[in-house]
């Protein structure tokens, strides 16, 4: 299925107080039917009492909920078309792989047969055909990610809420995950709400993403768009790594006052007497840190201008040893005029 214009969750206004905390404020988000949409920011930024609130476990202090056109603000979950899968699973360990995919359909008194077919294409869609007579203790953490997956697809919401459902497992299997929960979003077609302070995932999965920052929405794009263009210090900071101008390096630099962003694979190491060309900033500098990651290396420069910028190259004719050895080389760092971003100190996007 493709991504449609239409909502399948509109946010009105919508703010959540604890007490005198403001978990969430006056933010407004349309996520679009059949999208996978992700919601990235740092803890306590408000992603997951969003979450929340859409899914019915938490109600809005003020502003409306919609799902489909329809206003839920105040309905129960069991009203919502929506199902959630958490980070912990939360799989009934006394029951086997199909009891536990099959329970919502039991609750609901759909008939074994029915419910013993839609079990077996859940499993089959997340690749665990045969596993029904298992229990949750034989099965590995992804494995069991899946199970919980099942669970929520074979009732069939029209809306999958995901609370950092990889959170629990290694680097590695989180990473063929994502490939996979992607895969089976765009298999299913139906609308994915993905809740992360993992950059990586939202960038690997997203249709788009909002970045959320003390309750609020700081910029929603596509990934590329929040990656390549971010509208503020933070985002560019926490989407990416970020590397600011300001004051008088970016008078010097960029040529005009303000604080800019340029980012660590944009910029080329050159020597110290290299001109750079008409389209290009430039700045010269002396390396503090080098750091070996491997396939990259990444490269601290105390610019004479007076800031510090990190820069990412490839290993791809260097190794170990000749990368290190340039820690306190003099340099000149350039890029293209076109990759100085200008950023605004703080915004809260509103999304129509």
């Amino acid at each position: 299925m493709a991504v449609s214009s239409e909502s399948a969750v509109r946010l009105e206004h919508v703010s959540k107080r604890f007490g005198d905390v403001v978990a969430v404020d006056d933010i407004e988000l349309d996520v679009h039917d059949g999208e996978f949409f992700s919601m990235l920011g740092p803890s306590g930024s408000g992603k997951t009492t969003t979450l929340r609130m859409i899914a019915g476990f938490e109600l809005p202090t003020s502003g409306r909920i919609l799902l489909h056109g329809r206003d839920v603000t105040k309905a129960p979950p069991f009203e919502r078309d929506v199902n959630t899968v958490f980070q912990d699973y939360a799989l009934f360990p006394h029951m086997s792989v199909g009891d536990n995919v099959g329970y919502g359909l039991m609750i609901r008194k759909v008939d074994r047969a029915t419910r013993t077919t839609h079990v077996a294409e859940a499993l089959r869609m997340v690749r665990l055909d045969g596993y029904e007579s298992r229990r949750p203790n034989q099965l590995s953490g992804g494995q069991r990610q899946r199970v919980a997956l099942a669970r929520a697809l074979v009732n069939r919401p029209r809306v999958l809420l995901l609370d950092e459902p990889l959170g629990a497992l290694d680097l590695r299997l989180r990473e063929e995950m994502q490939i996979e929960l992607k895969g089976i979003q765009q298999q299913v077609g139906i609308t994915f709400i993905y809740v992360t302070h993992d950059q990586g995932e939202a960038l690997t999965m997203s249709d788009r993403m909002a970045v959320f920052n003390r309750g609020r929405i700081e910029q929603v794009g596509s990934p590329a768009e929040v990656y390549e263009r971010p509208h503020t210090r933070f985002v560019a900071g926490f989407v990416g790594t970020s590397n600011l101008l300001t004051g008088a390096a970016a008078e010097q630099i960029v040529g005009a006052a303000g604080t800019f962003t340029v980012r660590p694979e944009k910029i080329r190491l050159a020597e110290p007497d290299d001109a750079p060309g008409a389209d290009e900033s430039s700045g010269l500098g002396q390396i503090s840190k080098v750091v070996y990651l491997g396939p990259d290396t990444r490269y601290l420069v105390d610019l004479d201008a007076g800031a510090t910028l990190v820069v990412e190259q490839q290993n791809l004719a260097t190794s170990s040893i000749q990368v290190l050895a340039q820690e306190g080389k003099r340099v000149r760092l350039t890029w293209k005029r076109l990759h100085n971003l200008a950023l605004s100190a703080d915004a809260h996007a509103s999304v129509p």
